[in-house]
């Protein structure tokens, strides 16, 4: 895999960089002189960022979760000569809701956001950027892509399972064209993922706001800027999976899937030599 190291002037583009790690991202790759491209489903929030970040930036609306939204921001960028060398497929949404009582509204939205979302903004922004250089692929999936699926966030956990799941699929895909993919896992950190529906769209049930002291777990832990060390050496390394834990059992819970995957592994069908 080919190292990725940011120069200043290029271009990042990040989904979902209107608050928490898609600000975060934002901020980590302007200081390194990069020029931003904050896409948001609310684009004050992504100005916002924008006014955070010491270099040259663009706030652009987007709803990843609508094609036609997606498309019009790509459009917006081309027509804009803005090629980024590095895409991060950031934006995501958590709601405490299970596989068996999802409300359809509740399903559509997680996979329009977690599942779908990847996808659209993937297809339209990879495209746009440079074909040689450095160039790098960010998806933003979560330790729950890499441990047991548990309550009461089953649905979430199933969808991030797919979202991670997209991650090696474009490594699959962008590996011959020598573009590098890093699936980023975070553990619980301090950020307003527990108030999503906050900007939850219309055709979704609409905004709902949380109660607030439904987010205290979530402001107890760190905040985002934990994930710039393991950010760096997995660009360094030319991408991979970066999995930064705050929770001292998720190595333990990952131990745990891979050897209930082993233990189910039935070799009766495979033909030995």
């Amino acid at each position: 895999m080919n190292a990725f190291a940011a120069r200043s002037g290029d271009w990042a583009l990040v989904t979902g960089a209107g608050r928490g790690i898609g600000r975060f991202l934002c901020r980590h790759f302007a200081a390194k002189g990069m020029r931003i491209a904050a896409v948001d489903i609310d684009e004050a929030a992504a100005r916002e960022t924008i006014d955070l970040c010491p270099t040259e930036g663009r706030a652009l609306p987007c709803d990843v979760s609508d094609h036609d939204s997606v498309l019009a921001a790509a459009t917006e960028l081309s027509d804009a000569n803005i090629a980024p060398s590095l895409v991060w497929l950031n934006a995501g949404v958590g709601s405490a809701t299970t596989v068996l009582d999802a409300k359809p509204h509740a399903l559509d939205w997680l996979l329009g956001v977690n599942v779908y979302g990847p996808i659209r903004t993937a297809q339209a922004f990879v495209p746009l950027m440079p074909e040689s250089g450095p160039r790098h692929v960010g998806i933003t999936a979560s330790s729950a892509s890499v441990t047991p699926v548990s309550g009461p966030y089953t649905l979430y956990a199933t969808t991030k399972q797919m979202t991670a799941a997209i991650g090696e699929a474009l490594m699959a895909e962008l590996a011959p064209k020598g573009v590098g993919v890093t699936i980023l896992c975070p553990g619980i950190l301090d950020t307003d993922i527990w108030n999503a529906a906050q900007a939850r769209p219309e055709r979704f049930g609409g905004a709902r706001q949380t109660p607030g002291e439904v987010g205290d777990h979530w402001r107890a832990q760190p905040g985002p800027d934990v994930l710039a060390r393991g950010l760096d050496e997995a660009l360094a390394a030319g991408g991979g999976w970066c999995i930064v834990p705050t929770e001292t059992d998720t190595e333990g819970k990952m131990a745990d899937r891979h050897d209930a995957q082993s233990a189910g592994l039935k070799r009766y069908a495979v033909k030995q030599p």
